[in-house]
């Protein structure tokens, strides 16, 4: 997730607790937009795994890990699962991993293309940073959409 436009930029599901499938969201982040300059995470056992930290670190971006008890730091991204389980996971029954997938999809698409957030006035995530990026770094942008 952008912090300052709250668009997810990459997102996976799995129902295991290894580490290898939860770097295939920066990996798709990074080859789609570019390496972030800094990756904010809690301390669980995937993200401080060498399959995670090892990712980051061969791309340069900087580590930045919570200390025990800061749930404060990561308000953006829980409030973004706490809205995705009460709009979209809660209200359906579904049968395979990957229905599940489908519809988060659907919803993801939804909640970066249309629905509006209130911190951004109104506006939804995906247009607050495709218009932020193509102010800011017009060449860099062009170039990652090409």
């Amino acid at each position: 997730m952008d912090w300052h436009t709250r668009k997810v930029l990459a997102w996976c599901i799995s129902n295991a607790l290894e580490a290898e499938f939860c770097v295939e969201a920066p990996n798709e982040a990074i080859h789609k937009f570019g390496p972030p300059g800094n990756m904010n995470t809690d301390q669980g056992c995937q993200l401080t795994s060498f399959a995670w930290t090892g990712r980051l670190r061969r791309t340069g971006v900087r580590i930045s890990m919570d200390g025990k008890g800061r749930f404060l730091n990561n308000i953006p991204i829980e409030r973004l699962w706490r809205t995705l389980k009460y709009e979209c996971v809660y209200l359906h029954a579904w049968e395979t991993g990957s229905e599940a997938s489908a519809g988060i999809r659907k919803w993801m698409t939804f909640y970066n293309q249309q629905r509006p957030h209130s911190a951004l006035g109104g506006r939804p995530p995906a247009v607050v940073y495709w218009h932020e990026n193509e102010i800011n770094q017009p060449d860099e942008q062009v170039q990652r959409v090409a």
